[in-house]
């Protein structure tokens, strides 16, 4: 009587044995197929992604630009400062120089003011 019950303990060892190897043998395949699963979903996903960032990159980098070139131009500006001083200095005395000699065209010294004109 024990044969026939070693035989059913051998055959429910061999078969848990069988069945633990072909779970073993097949489980990286199925982690692959649900990994490439996985993939194909999320791919297209992820490349509007990559593409949306890539356009907010160039559009970033454009106002990038924009804005260093105001910078650079606003500086430009500031460092002319001296420039416009001294063309401000020479319009002044410019006109110094024109009110005189209309003062010296219509005979009064440059000291008096010119007569006004009031009727």
């Amino acid at each position: 009587m024990e044969e026939p019950e070693m035989q059913l303990k051998g055959k429910k060892v061999t078969d848990k044995f069988t069945e633990s190897v072909y779970v073993l043998a097949n489980e990286p395949s199925v982690a692959l197929y649900r990994l490439q699963e996985h993939v194909r979903r999320s791919l297209p996903e992820l490349a509007q992604h990559k593409a949306d960032m890539q356009r907010w990159e160039e559009q970033s980098q454009g106002a990038i630009y924009t804005v260093e070139y105001a910078c650079s131009a606003v500086k430009n500006l500031v460092d002319s400062s001296v420039y416009f001083r001294s063309v401000e200095g020479l319009l002044k005395q410019a006109i110094s120089i024109r009110d005189h000699m209309n003062a010296s065209a219509q005979g009064h010294s440059p000291e008096e003011p010119p007569p006004s004109s009031s009727a």
